[in-house]
């Protein structure tokens, strides 16, 4: 299989990338290394991205930031920033890349916890996270040709202490754990499923 991973150098991304590599074609990408270079947060730059790698059969999102800060202090265009990278970037990956996919080709794009587990401070990434989840249990009834979209939402997990003090009391989530739920998705057959890794 061809297989993108936007986000490949990031802590997720990089354990799914070692996972998956050798057996497939792999390509990487991110906002500044992997193979290829792309913006999520302009819909040009991702179409701009499709050309130059050609049809291809998955796709591994694990890109895309939010705000975390208080909710007395956090501003429209704060969230609105969260939105148009970790929400939107995410959801023009997959209103664009549809139309570059293989038949019978995937998605895979990363939420998380917060969308149902809340912590003090998380309220940008709460909503977004409960968004792309939605996104997926409703695309994944009109998507065409066989294509399928997964979500895959951890919970904070053990190759990023320094969020531990963020999470209080949740148990860091085992990175092969992680890694396991992007194979799922993306090398077996469920589709409009948001799987959770907490």
């Amino acid at each position: 299989m061809k297989i993108i991973i936007i986000g490949a150098s990031g802590t997720i991304g990089k354990k799914v990338t070692e996972v998956l590599q050798g057996k497939h074609e792999i390509i990487t990408a991110g906002s500044k290394s992997g193979d290829f270079q792309l913006d999520i947060t302009s819909p040009e730059s991702i179409e701009a991205f499709y050309e130059k790698v050609g049809a291809f059969d998955a796709l591994v999102s694990t890109t895309g930031s939010g705000h975390f800060g208080p909710l007395a202090s956090t501003t429209p265009a704060d969230f609105k920033k969260g939105i148009e990278s970790k929400l939107l970037g995410q959801v023009n990956l997959v209103l664009i890349g549809q139309h570059h996919i293989n038949p019978k080709g995937s998605f895979t794009l990363t939420s998380g916890i917060l969308s149902e587990d809340p912590v003090v401070n998380g309220v940008n990434l709460g909503a977004i996270n409960g968004g792309l989840n939605s996104f997926v249990i409703s695309a994944a009834i009109e998507l065409e040709n066989g294509v399928r979209i997964n979500a895959v939402s951890p919970g904070v997990v053990e190759d990023s202490p320094g969020f531990f003090e963020y999470f209080p009391g949740h148990e860091p989530v085992a990175m092969d754990k992680v890694a396991n739920a992007y194979v799922k998705s993306v090398l077996g057959a469920i589709t409009g499923q948001v799987i959770k890794v907490f």
